[in-house]
């Protein structure tokens, strides 16, 4: 690797770092942005606001795709994503000065809502324009390797939010935390940035870009070629359903999902999940620059396929076996308890609710969640039209009525259901507590699957460029990309919730990553060309 490589790599991975370390603190301080800037509503709205600032942020992203691709591939590669990362950072150290909505009234939430707006339209640019960059830098035989250090930025990103919440946290009591300590962290990326911007300033644009210019190859309407032709569409859709799609859905299995997992199914408390979670995590960094590197020598493709069919035969078998050993009281409940919820399926909804602003309130629909939220397994009984809802544990009938909740719990307690603070449940007091049995058996298999999401991630970030033409890569790849991680996986979180609920059992919303998995697969099999050796000048 020459110094100037090495410069490249370096000032795109820092500063990928920098974005997506500003826009996950938003997801990890979101309760306390609630309370300070949604202040004036009650706790309902309060929460509704604050969780559609949070989607707000996935849905404007292949937007963003659009407006930055579109720039990246007229104005120049470097312009594009300096001014990503200046708005990225500028808009979080907007929010960490922000007077709060008792302050400043209305201003407050609105201020925060278009900053993270603008946030999130920048970030949509960001990675694409530092994935190109770098991959137009690379030599040949390098490119997966140098591209991987791309996505592995975006887990640095997430590692480094989290722990400097951790260490503010741990450093302040919690009054001192909520009253001022929630900006140090979004002051924190001020120096992040500085250093960002000075790495950047002293790159020169992409040799391929500037070739391609002098030429006279560059296009003039990069979003009516990339969206207005067939072929590229084509390739636009391979793009989504053979690499980004899997990406973004295993990428989210291997963080977020599995988090979720272990703190609300399995009742794992937070410190133990987090621990667990960040060890995995760290090791899937390196995976991922690993498996890079690898499809250098054998291909993006074989790679990628080999962790979609993995993912599609083993991931079930991962989950249930993680059940049973941060849980077992709950599992062995689940494989012996008889519970059902019996309703006339038409007084049954889809819980699916990603900005928190429905109210599911038919019986069924409570019977659902309240058992969800439990994490009892129960089958779904149809009953003729008009008949009452009811749930049926081993013997026991119960009404749903005004009492039900309480009612429930006391009978699913009974029968055998362990509770939180179980002593059977999975509890680590500190990090040496990761080298017992169990706890490493536990890490191991979150190292599994943070790996599989890295088996994709790490060839399918220089797959994606290398998979269209110079003159529109920057439109092109961008919007794809943007729609599997800002809509697929941006909407998993609230889809798989609902899955579970209508399926009766903590396991059903795996068959949503599966399917993108398995969809993967088959467009990869089928239709999705080997890009390694491809001239990406030419």
């Amino acid at each position: 690797m020459t110094r100037d490589e090495r410069r490249v790599i370096i000032a795109s991975s820092v500063g990928t770092i920098l974005e997506w370390y500003d826009f996950f603190l938003y997801g990890a301080l979101a309760m306390i942005l609630g309370i300070k800037f949604f202040g004036q509503f009650d706790d309902t709205i309060r929460s509704i606001f604050a969780q559609l600032t949070i989607y707000v942020g996935l849905l404007v992203r292949p937007f963003g795709a659009l407006v930055w691709g579109r720039f990246g591939d007229l104005v120049g590669r470097k312009p594009a994503f300096f001014a990503t990362v200046v708005i990225v950072g500028a808009s979080t150290l907007i929010v960490g000065l922000l007077p709060t909505s008792d302050k400043i009234g209305i201003a407050a939430p609105i201020i925060l809502v278009g900053s993270r707006i603008l946030q999130s339209l920048a970030i949509s640019g960001g990675f694409g324009g530092a994935a190109i960059y770098v991959a137009e830098h690379a030599p040949p035989g390098r490119r997966g390797f140098y591209v991987g250090c791309i996505p592995a930025s975006i887990t640095l990103g997430l590692l480094l939010a989290l722990a400097v919440v951790m260490i503010t946290q741990s450093m302040l009591d919690d009054t001192q935390f909520r009253l001022w300590g929630w900006r140090i962290p979004l002051l924190a990326s001020a120096p992040l940035l500085v250093v960002s911007l000075l790495l950047r300033l002293g790159l020169e644009e992409s040799p391929a870009f500037l070739k391609m210019k002098a030429e006279g190859r560059q296009s003039r309407a990069p979003l009516r070629e990339a969206l207005g032709r067939w072929s590229n569409i084509r390739l636009g859709l391979i793009a989504l359903f053979g690499m980004s799609a899997a990406t973004a859905v295993l990428g989210s299995v291997g963080t977020f999902y599995i988090l979720a997992f272990l703190t609300i199914s399995l009742k794992v408390d937070s410190y133990s999940a987090n621990l667990l979670v960040v060890t995995a995590t760290i090791v899937g960094v390196a995976g991922c620059v690993f498996f890079a590197w690898w499809s250098d020598r054998v291909g993006r493709k074989p790679i990628i396929l080999a962790g979609c069919a993995i993912a599609v035969v083993a991931s079930l078998s991962i989950f249930h076996i993680l059940a049973e050993l941060a849980n077992p009281a709950l599992d062995h409940a689940q494989r012996t308890i008889s519970v059902s919820v019996n309703a006339d399926p038409a007084t049954c909804s889809f819980q699916f609710n990603p900005a928190g602003t429905a109210r599911f309130t038919s019986p069924c629909d409570v019977a659902k969640a309240t058992l969800t939220r439990l994490s009892v397994t129960y089958a779904n009984v149809s009953l003729p039209a008009g008949a009452p809802t009811t749930v049926t544990i081993g013997q026991e009938t119960i009404s749903v009525d005004s009492a039900f909740t309480n009612k429930l719990a006391a009978r699913v307690k009974a029968a055998g259901y362990p509770t939180v603070g179980d002593p059977s449940i999975l509890r680590l007091s500190s990090v040496g507590d990761l080298l017992q049995g169990r706890a490493l058996q536990v890490v191991g298999l979150l190292v599994v699957l943070v790996l599989l999401g890295q088996m994709v991630q790490g060839p399918a970030a220089a797959g994606i460029v290398e998979l269209f033409p110079i003159s529109i890569r920057y439109t092109a790849m961008s919007l794809p990309y943007q729609i599997a991680a800002g809509w697929i996986g941006g909407l998993m979180s609230a889809m798989t919730s609902a899955m579970n609920i209508a399926g009766g059992n903590m396991f059903f919303s795996l068959w949503y990553p599966v399917a993108f998995a398995a969809g993967a697969l088959v467009v990869g099999l089928l239709l999705l060309p080997e890009t390694r050796d491809r001239d990406i000048a030419a």
